[in-house]
C-alpha cells in the first residue's frame, strides 16, 4: 500500500514538471531535492506508524496476558476459599469423630458397669446371697390440752363423720406412736429374672411410755413373694413387664391424701395376682384376687371370707378401676333389720392424675371419683367392711395437689366429699365433705413454718330403723367442724418440698366444732361426760363447742 502511494506521487511529479515547459530548469534540482526528502518524511512515518502499531499489538498481548493473570490469581482465590471450606469441613468432621469417640468411650463405660453388675448379681445367685434392702415409716409424738391433760379419741377420723371415712387435716391431731419396717429381699438370677420377698412388721400404741409390751399391737402386715422378669414372657410385648406376686400384702398401687392419712384406695389381703400387663403400648391392667375375713356366724362358728376380684387399667393420665366382692353367707353372720347384709357389691373408681398442679403450675395433682355398691359402698379400704346392707350406695369424689408458690411458700389443698344412703341401716342416709389447706413456708435452710386450716361439713341420719332404739338416742345430726394447726418445724432441707423427712414439730391447734354434732353416735346411746352427763364430741370426752392441743412429734420414713 505504502509503495504504491510512493509511485504515485513520483508520477504526478514528473507529469507537473513536462507541463511546465516554461519552468526554469533550475527548479527542477530543488523539486527533486525536495522529492527526496518528502520520501524520506514518508518513510518516516510509515516507519512510525509500523511501530506504533507492533506497540499496539504488544500492548493488546499485555492486556490478554494481564487478564489471564487475573483470572490465574481469581482461580487461586477460589482455590483458597475452597480449600478453607475444606479446612473448616475437615475440623467440623473431626470434631464429630471426636465426639463419637467420646459417646462410644460412656457406652463401653456403661457396658463394663452393667457386665459388672451382672456378674456381682451371677456371684450372688451361685454363693446364694442375695440384695437386703430396709424402709420404714414412723411417727411418735404427745398431745395435752390447755390444761394439762392428755387426750383420747384423737386423729383425723376423731369427728362423727370419721365413721365414715371422712377425716379432717392430720396435722396436730396425731397423738399416737406408729411404725412401719419393711424388709426385703431380692435375688437376680443370671437371666435377669428376679424374685423378691417382703416381711412388713408394725405397731401402734397410745402410751407414752417406753415399755408398751402391755399396749403393743405387733402385726406383721405383710408377707409376699413376687417374681419378674421372667424368661417365659420374653418376646411378648402383653407379658413381657409382667410382674407375679401370691401372699398377705398392701397393693402396690394403693395410694393416699398423705394430708388427710387417708387413702384413697387400699386394696389388702391374702391373695395372688399379676402387675404391668400391656395390651396395647399405652394400656397397662393389674389383675388381683385378695380375701379378707369379716367374722365367724354364731352358733356354728363359721368363718365368713369375702374376696375381692379386681382389674385396674391405666391409660395415660387415666385410671379406671372395677372391682367385684363376694362374701358367702355374710347375711347369717350379720342381721340387719328390714333388709340383709350385703354378700356382694361392686365398686369402681375413675381417676385423672396430672404431672403438675391442674395444668397451672409446676407439682402434680390427682383427682377422681369412686362408686361403689353393697359390699362395695365402703369405697376406700375395698371389701373390708361387712356391716353393710345389700342395697348400700356410696358416691365419693376427691382432688388434691401440691405445688410452690413462691420461693418462699408452697400450698396444698385437698377436698374429700362423700354421700351414702342405706349404709348401715336401711334409709340412713350420710353426707359429708372436707376441705384440708396446708401451706409451708421455709425460714432458713433447716426451719419452716407450717400452717394447716380444715373445715368440714357433715349431714347424719341413721333413719329410723335401727334395732334396739333408745328414747335419749340421738338420730340426726348437722353441723360443721374447723380445725386450725400450727407447727414451727425442722428438717434437713426445707427447700425439698413437702414431703421431705424427717420432721421435728412443735404443734399448736384450735378445734370448734357445732353443738348439735355433740351426742350423735350412729344410733347407740350417746358419749356422755361420766361427771355431768353431758354429750360429748364423738370419742374425744370434750363437751362444749371448741378445745385446744398443744404437742410435739416426729414423722420419717425412708
Amino acid at each position: 500500500m505504502a509503495v504504491m502511494q510512493k509511485t504515485t506521487l513520483s508520477a504526478s511529479i514528473a507529469l507537473a514538471l513536462l507541463t511546465g515547459a516554461t519552468a526554469h530548469a533550475a527548479d527542477t534540482d530543488a523539486l527533486l531535492k525536495r522529492l527526496e526528502e518528502l520520501e524520506k518524511r514518508m518513510e518516516q512515518a510509515e516507519q512510525r506508524a509500523q511501530q506504533a502499531e507492533s506497540q499496539a499489538q504488544q500492548a493488546e498481548r499485555r492486556a490478554r496476558q494481564a487478564e489471564a493473570q487475573a483470572r490465574q490469581a481469581e482461580a487461586k482465590t477460589l482455590q483458597g476459599q475452597t480449600r478453607t471450606k475444606q479446612a473448616e469441613i475437615q475440623a467440623k468432621q473431626a470434631e464429630i469423630q471426636a465426639k463419637q469417640a467420646e459417646i462410644q468411650a460412656k457406652q463401653v463405660e456403661v457396658l463394663a458397669q452393667e457386665v459388672a453388675a451382672q456378674e456381682t448379681a451371677k456371684a450372688k445367685v451361685a454363693t446364694g446371697g442375695p440384695e437386703f434392702s430396709f424402709k420404714g415409716y414412723a411417727r411418735a409424738g404427745f398431745l395435752t390440752d390447755e390444761e394439762g391433760h392428755g387426750v383420747k379419741g384423737v386423729g383425723p377420723y376423731m369427728t362423727p363423720a370419721g365413721n365414715l371415712g371422712g377425716p379432717i387435716g392430720r396435722l396436730g391431731v396425731e397423738p399416737d406412736k406408729y411404725v412401719e419396717a419393711v424388709f426385703d429381699s431380692k435375688i437376680t438370677h443370671e437371666s435377669g429374672a428376679y424374685s423378691k420377698y417382703r416381711l412388713m412388721i408394725a405397731d401402734g400404741v397410745l402410751t407414752n411410755n417406753d415399755w408398751t409390751a402391755d399396749d403393743s399391737n405387733l402385726n406383721v402386715r405383710q408377707v409376699f413373694a413376687e417374681l419378674g422378669n421372667l424368661q417365659s414372657f420374653a418376646g411378648s410385648s402383653v407379658f413381657q413387664d409382667a410382674v407375679l406376686w401370691a401372699g398377705k400384702r398392701f397393693d402396690r398401687n394403693n395410694f393416699d391424701i398423705h394430708f388427710f392419712d387417708s387413702d384413697i384406695i387400699f386394696l389388702a389381703g391374702t391373695g395372688a395376682g399379676i402387675y404391668d400387663v400391656k395390651p396395647t403400648e399405652n394400656w397397662s391392667t393389674n389383675v388381683t384376687l385378695y380375701a379378707r375375713n369379716f367374722g365367724t356366724i354364731e352358733p356354728t362358728n363359721e368363718e365368713v371370707q369375702s374376696y375381692i376380684l379386681t382389674a385396674n387399667n391405666y391409660v395415660g393420665p387415666w385410671q379406671f378401676m372395677l372391682s367385684g366382692m363376694w362374701a358367702a353367707d355374710n347375711g347369717d353372720r350379720e342381721p340387719i333389720p328390714v333388709t340383709d347384709a350385703a354378700e356382694s357389691g361392686v365398686h369402681l373408681m375413675l381417676g385423672y392424675n396430672q404431672p403438675n398442679f391442674y395444668s397451672y403450675s409446676q407439682g402434680f395433682s390427682k383427682t377422681g371419683i369412686l362408686y361403689g355398691q353393697g359390699l362395695g359402698a365402703q369405697v376406700k379400704v375395698l371389701g373390708s367392711q361387712g356391716d353393710l346392707t345389700s342395697d348400700a350406695q356410696s358416691v365419693r369424689v376427691y382432688t388434691f395437689g401440691v405445688t410452690p408458690i413462691n420461693d418462699h411458700w408452697r400450698i396444698a389443698p385437698a377436698l374429700m366429699a362423700q354421700y351414702s344412703q342405706d349404709y348401715y341401716y336401711k334409709g340412713d342416709e350420710y353426707t359429708w365433705a372436707s376441705l384440708n389447706l396446708r401451706l409451708e413456708q421455709p425460714i432458713t435452710q433447716n426451719f419452716l413454718m407450717a400452717y394447716e386450716a380444715t373445715y368440714q361439713y357433715q349431714d347424719l341420719d341413721t333413719g329410723t330403723n335401727v334395732p334396739n332404739l333408745q328414747p335419749n338416742t340421738k338420730t340426726q345430726a348437722s353441723g360443721n367442724v374447723f380445725k386450725f394447726t400450727l407447727a414451727p418445724t425442722f428438717n434437713l432441707d426445707t427447700s425439698a418440698g413437702f414431703f421431705q423427712r424427717p420432721a421435728l414439730r412443735g404443734l399448736i391447734t384450735y378445734m370448734t366444732w357445732s353443738d348439735d354434732l355433740n351426742g350423735f353416735n350412729y344410733g347407740l346411746p350417746p358419749n356422755t361426760d361420766p361427771q355431768t352427763g353431758e354429750n360429748t364430741f364423738a370419742l374425744t370426752g370434750w363437751t362444749g363447742t371448741d378445745h385446744w392441743l398443744f404437742g410435739l412429734q416426729m414423722e420419717t420414713w425412708f
